[in-house]
């Protein structure tokens, strides 16, 4: 069994409504210094030894993400 991870992030000329609404939430509470939040998703999946770095890559561009509006990264790590 091996653990991935797989991050998907909005890509950097892509609007990200909730990342300015975190953004401006963090300068209402007093958090300074903030100059820019972009919100992502996170997923950790458990897979077996068959599985491959291509077929990661098609979970990962065809089901995960929106290869459209969306980049990605994926990891394998220490189960």
């Amino acid at each position: 069994m091996a653990r991935v991870v797989v991050d998907v992030m909005p890509k950097p000329e892509i609007l990200d409504p909730q990342g300015q609404a975190a953004l401006g939430a963090a300068g209402r509470l007093g958090f300074t210094g903030i100059k820019e939040i972009r919100q992502g998703k996170h997923f950790e999946i458990e897979v077996d030894d068959t599985v491959d770095d291509a077929t990661l890559e098609k979970i990962a561009e065809g089901f995960l993400a929106n290869p459209v509006i969306e980049q990605w990264t994926i990891k394998r790590v220490d189960a």
